[in-house]
């Protein structure tokens, strides 16, 4: 990509899609046209193609998605699977239609079997049962990886698909009800130092999970947009760290960051969750990248952004703690 080419990206106020901008305008491309949701409604065929045919975009990140936590996935699964497949269907078409230079879709560790073996190597796609909770979702950003790949082998298309691992960082969902574990783990230790109080969390800790920061992977898919064509990457790549830690390890990184120490109370009465999820991430060091935020660092990060973003939080006493 030239620093002039023009650059749509697609759900540029997320999680994922704000790091791409601002990776992307920290690099120096000057050309990225984005739109909001109330503007344009990717599950419209019709405002997708107008978008496409008056803007003329040369390349094309796919980062917008419905997306939620497991509350949100079994109450709501025939709106998570028929808006994710429309809104994949819609813009991967439409690219191919105005010629788009190359593109990149943003998917899902979910896409991979419940029992799948661990770490996950993205030739276990299709090899098992999905998780029941999420499996509307997932079956989306399955067809979405099907999609760009048929589209690459009949018409001749550069469209790679990507599977971070879970993400957390800038702009992340704090939401006390639906955010996901590591957003939960910042705003209930931050707010128990705040309100001088202890920290409950389910079960016991001992589930291993993969973390990344989301400059990370957006660092990640501009270097895979700039550097590798489909031919290169197969498929799909995943995009992880390839290192775990469990959720006791990191609530008590969380913890001496902010200064918690001691605070945290485990509900072994509740249940754990997956024992384990972890990307295998050969693939991708093999194209030539690999991780850079170390979790502490990226812990950091998060943790200045939502008192930033929480003023109200931060007008509770006592005092809020440093940030260390």
């Amino acid at each position: 990509m030239k620093k002039s080419s023009k650059i749509y990206l697609a759900g540029h106020d997320g999680l994922v899609g704000s790091a791409v901008m601002r990776k992307l305008t920290s690099m120096g491309y000057e050309n990225i046209v984005t739109r909001h949701y109330t503007k344009l409604n990717l599950t419209r065929q019709e405002e997708v193609e107008h978008f496409f045919k008056t803007e003329k975009p040369e390349y094309v990140f796919i980062c917008a998605a419905k997306v939620g936590g497991i509350g949100a996935n079994s109450t709501y699964p025939a709106e998570f699977l028929y808006d994710n497949l429309a809104i994949e269907m819609n813009i991967i078409h439409t690219a191919y239609t105005f010629g788009v230079k190359k593109l990149l879709n943003m998917g899902s560790s979910c896409i991979y079997p419940r029992m799948a073996p661990q770490p996950m190597k993205e030739e276990y796609l299709l090899t098992g049962s999905l998780e029941e909770t999420n499996e509307a979702y997932a079956l989306a950003k399955i067809a979405g990886i099907r999609l760009c790949k048929h589209y690459n082998d009949q018409y001749g298309t550069n469209f790679i698909s990507v599977m971070p691992t879970n993400q957390y960082g800038v702009g992340d969902n704090y939401h006390p009800e639906n955010s996901h574990v590591f957003p939960a783990l910042i705003r209930k230790i931050y707010e128990a130092v705040q309100n001088n109080t202890t920290v409950t969390l389910w079960g016991d800790g001992s589930p291993f999970r993969e973390f990344m920061c989301s400059d990370d992977l957006a660092d990640a898919s501009i270097y895979l947009m700039n550097n590798r064509d489909y031919q290169d990457i197969g498929e799909f790549v995943n995009i992880g760290t390839g290192k775990e830690i469990t959720i006791k390890q990191l609530a008590e990184t969380i913890a001496e960051i902010v200064g918690c120490a001691g605070n945290i109370i485990w509900d072994t009465t509740k249940p754990n969750g997956t024992p384990r999820k972890l990307l295998d991430v050969s693939r991708l060091k093999n194209l030539g990248w690999e991780a850079k935020i170390s979790l502490k660092e990226g812990i950091k990060l998060a943790l200045k952004d939502y008192i930033v973003r929480y003023s109200d939080v931060m007008n509770a006493t006592p005092a809020s703690p440093t940030v260390k």
